[in-house]
């Protein structure tokens, strides 16, 4: 069982927050998540990171502008998950806001596998493109940059993934994360990595002369899918990326999102005034990945690039059926996954490695993050594959940096892994066909060898007791429209409280009545109808109900244990 910690508050930074007008409740939460001063929650555009520190942007930009002005053919060639679908759209808007020709290409997972491959590079090459630009993908492709070369087609790579020991031959690499960038946060998304090479090519432009009788382009508009990609990558939102990130919501909130954005909140059945990070992370960016993981995320793509309403709206709507469909797929292999490990026993292994070769390939990435959750043990998923090998698809846990456990095996166990490739949390990989069984050992060796044993019992984080006075709805609707995620936890608050009456609704939750110093609150457990004990010690959120026009406050119970 996971034990409940409650994360440290430096006094001298809740009070300096205090003192420079925060809030109490603010201040706490804030000085709890490492921040000094109220300008890094501020959000304010002029705050950014200057383009200029991110290494090779702009020669980047007077590559691309070299290329505008003799009016030749761009292609970018986009990955097929959320980030990559709005990096590619913000490249497509965004360059030719600034005046290039440019038109994309995405591979179809299923058929061309991930990245700048030969085979993309020459499928690229049937349009007969002067320049190929890589968003969210491109630092691996040693062989396909190669390949663009050997066709005299050069290559700006745009990326966020970790490089691997060598860097592809190409025209520019512009990535945060690759050796020599001193650039401030090195968690940009693929989709932020783009919104700043169009910064610092319009910065070329002006310095070019290009606006001396005319208004610069405007790119803010570009900013409710720079703030989508970021929040549905699940990458750390720095205070760089919580201002990408606020200024999109923000715009959203403001009837100022695109088309294809607002389709989407249409079709989730959400309100973009009301636009959250929730609704960016669980309602918007699955069905935009449902696209690339059951069909084509060309269509993920057209939906955001659509200046139509109804048409955005149409391709919403299939982007919402095939995130239906996606649900169902995975549903069916989680089930069968839950009963190929039914003998698994946690507190034997430190890992978890799964393989049915009938698997669907795109939603293994989904499977392996659900049997992380339950197990909370680094995992593994493979399904079946063309050309005689099995695709992976790993998530981990806090103390394993996956990538790297992949890098030692790869080191270890030459042959074994036969491409691989990703971040500290999530990875992806191919293996030879028949060798998932010894792979999983070679696994399961280094990441006992990397892991802290402690770091398997999980821990959940909080913020401590939250007064009795603070139970407010409005304080709730706060911090629903705050900017929280990876690296920067939303509010959890824990407490013991009596359980009054307690009852399952929609089959499988639980809607609760806890008392706690002379005070009742309605609570809600979501997806476990377990009946819980009289007196419990909660795990909880602070979350704003509403209810045929009515305001409330409800509690959502994340995790409880027995109190005495």
């Amino acid at each position: 069982m996971p034990s409940i910690a409650t994360r440290p508050c430096p006094a001298d930074a809740r009070a300096a927050l205090e003192q420079a007008g925060l809030a109490p409740a603010w201040a706490r939460l804030y000085a709890a998540r490492g921040v000094s001063h109220p300008d890094e929650v501020a959000h304010r555009l002029p705050q950014l990171l200057p383009p200029a520190g991110l290494l090779h942007a702009e020669r980047a930009a007077a590559l691309l502008a070299d290329a505008i002005r003799d009016h030749k053919r761009l292609l970018i060639v986009a990955d097929y998950d959320a980030d990559g679908a709005t990096a590619c759209a913000v490249g497509v808007r965004g360059l030719r806001l600034l005046g290039a020709r440019v038109d994309y290409l995405v591979p179809n997972r299923l058929e061309h596998g991930y990245g700048l491959t030969p085979d993309i590079v020459k499928l690229a090459a049937a349009r007969q493109p002067d320049l190929l630009v890589t968003v969210d993908n491109g630092i691996a492709a040693v062989d396909g940059v190669a390949e663009a070369n050997a066709l005299g087609i050069p290559v700006l790579v745009t990326d966020h993934h970790l490089p691997g020991d060598a860097l592809p031959d190409a025209a520019c690499i512009v990535n945060p994360n690759q050796p020599g960038c001193g650039f401030g946060s090195k968690n940009l998304a693929g989709v932020g990595v783009m919104f700043y090479v169009l910064l610092a090519l319009r910065a070329e432009l002006r310095q070019r002369g290009a606006y001396a009788d005319t208004l610069e382009p405007d790119l803010r508009p570009l900013l409710d899918l720079v703030a989508l990609g970021t929040v549905a990558d699940v990458v750390k939102l720095d205070a760089n990326n919580r201002t990408l990130v606020a200024q999109g919501l923000a715009r959203m909130r403001s009837g100022k999102a695109s088309a294809g954005v607002n389709a989407l909140f249409r079709a989730a059945g959400r309100d973009p005034a009301r636009a959250t990070v929730f609704d960016l992370g669980f309602m918007l960016g699955p069905r935009l990945n449902a696209a690339g993981r059951l069909d084509d995320m060309a269509l993920g793509i057209e939906c955001l690039l659509a200046d139509d309403p109804a048409v955005a709206q149409q391709l919403a709507q299939q982007l919402d059926t095939l995130n239906r469909a996606r649900r169902d797929v995975e549903a069916d292999m989680l089930e069968e996954a839950l009963a190929i490990l039914a003998s698994f026993n946690p507190d034997d292994r430190h890992s978890l490695t799964a393989y049915q070769p009938d698997w669907h390939v795109g939603v293994i990435g989904i499977l392996a993050s659900r049997l992380k959750d339950k197990f909370h043990r680094p995992t593994l998923v493979f399904a079946r594959s063309d050309g005689g090998v099995l695709k992976g698809s790993g998530r981990s846990i806090p103390g394993l940096h996956l990538r790297d456990a992949l890098d030692l095996i790869d080191k270890r166990h030459p042959g074994l892994i036969v491409k691989f490739g990703g971040h500290a949390m999530a990875a992806g990989l191919s293996i030879p066909s028949g060798r998932h069984t010894e792979f999983g050992e070679a696994f399961e060796a280094v990441v006992r060898e990397l892991i802290d044993p402690a770091d398997l019992d999980g821990l959940i984080e909080t913020d401590g007791e939250l007064d009795l006075a603070e139970h407010r709805y409005e304080l709730a609707e706060q911090f629903d429209h705050a900017v929280w995620g990876q690296g920067f936890p939303a509010p959890l608050f824990t407490a013991t409280f009596d359980v009054v009456a307690q009852r399952v609704v929609g089959e499988k939750h639980l809607k609760l009545k806890l008392a706690r110093g002379g005070m009742s609150f309605d609570a809600m457990r979501f997806f476990h109808a377990d009946p819980l004990p009289e007196r419990i010690r909660a795990v909880y959120a602070l979350m704003p109900n509403e209810f045929n026009g009515q305001q409330s406050l409800q509690l959502k119970l994340q995790h409880w244990e027995p109190a005495g």
